[in-house]
Order: structure tokens, then sequence, then C-alpha cells
């Protein structure tokens, strides 16, 4: 593939599913370990994310390599039906998919959300429901005179990417729900206060 062409969505997905593994990064760009080399003018690194290494011993449980304990659909470990996992602590593969639930915000939300009902039917002796993670997309923020991007994967089962003041909006009504579902509407104003007169000493790259 022409790395300095642009490529359909689809195509440039399968060529980066396909890629090796990167073994040296460069001002002009990066190698990769088959030997091919991708020119680039700027190269973000997206390490993934590792649970604590002490999950990987607690008490006999099934952890994956990232340390995340196992869990079934009910969100409850493999090895022991009284211990739940969730967020980034949890290893997830749903039926019918082949990868796990990514250990992003919203997967962390929804699973919350999910096991405080259930865990009444828990208590009461009902059988438990599995969880069904729903992907919104992702918004990544660029900056204050950037744009920002959204892939909005539940709108007709179909992507649609959305960038600019639009796009920055949603990214901070977002934000304001997370800090209200946390810490209350009172927190987030004092928040918000708080951000509006030190805009110039936050960090002006961030993934949601």
């Amino acid at each position: 593939m022409d790395y300095t062409r642009d490529t359909d969505p689809t195509e440039t997905k399968e060529w980066l599913d396909s890629l090796d593994g990167v073994v040296e990064v460069r001002p002009d760009g990066v190698r990769l370990a088959d030997g091919d080399f991708i020119p680039s003018e700027l190269v973000v690194w997206a390490a993934g994310v590792k649970a604590p290494d002490l999950l990987k011993d607690l008490d006999g449980l099934e952890a994956s390599r990232s340390n995340r304990l196992v869990v079934t659909p009910s969100l409850q470990t493999t090895r022991d039906p009284d211990v739940f996992a969730i967020g980034d602590c949890a290893f997830l593969i749903t039926p019918g998919e082949t990868r796990p639930v990514p250990p992003r915000a919203q997967a962390a939300h929804q699973q919350a959300s999910h096991l405080a009902r259930h865990m009444r039917r828990r208590l009461a002796g009902k059988a438990l429901e599995p969880f069904k993670y729903r992907d919104f997309g992702s918004l990544v923020s660029l900056g204050e005179y950037s744009t920002v991007g959204n892939l909005m994967g539940f709108l007709r089962g179909k992507g649609l990417f959305i960038e600019g003041y639009f796009a920055r909006l949603m990214y901070h009504s977002l934000y304001k729900m997370h800090r209200r579902a946390l810490h209350g509407w009172w927190s987030v104003l004092l928040d918000t206060t708080a951000r509006a007169l030190t805009r110039r000493t936050e960090p002006r790259v961030k993934l949601h």
C-alpha cells in the first residue's frame, strides 16, 4: 500500500490491523518489524491499558495477559461467581465478538450501571442477565484551536465522522455528564468555573 496517498477508510483499517509491530520511531516516520517504513510528520503512540500487577495473582482468579480479571457476560469472575469486576480491571469478550470490551470510560460506565441494577437480582436469588456493550463512538480533543473528531458507531449501524465546533460541544457535554455522575452538579459547576479561570494551564490534547 502507498502510505502517502489517501485511501478508502475500510481498506486503511484492514491494512492497519495487518501491520507488524513498530521497532523504531524516527523524526521522519516509523519502521516496522518487517522492514517497511511509514513516513510521518507526527507520531502518536498509543500503548494501551494494563491493570495493576496485583490482579494477576489475586486469590487465584483468572487474569488476562494485561492483568485484567477475566469475567463472564454477567461480569462475574470465571473462578469465583461471588467476585465481580468492571471497568479497566475486567476482561470480557461478549458472545459473538472476537475482541474484548475496550477498557474505556463509556464501557466502565455501562458496566457500573448494569451491575448496580442486577446486584439487586443477585441478592434476591434471581439469575443475572448478560452485559451488552454499546459503542457510542470516540471523541478526541486536539486543542483549543484545532478540530475535535467523533466517530459515532450507533447511528443506524454506521459510523459518522464529525469535526469542528459541533464535535467540540459534544466532547464538553459528555465530559460534564461524566463529572455529574461521579460528583454531582455542584462539583461540575465549581469545576467549570475553576477551569474557566485556568484555561491556559490545561493540556491541549485529550482522548475520551
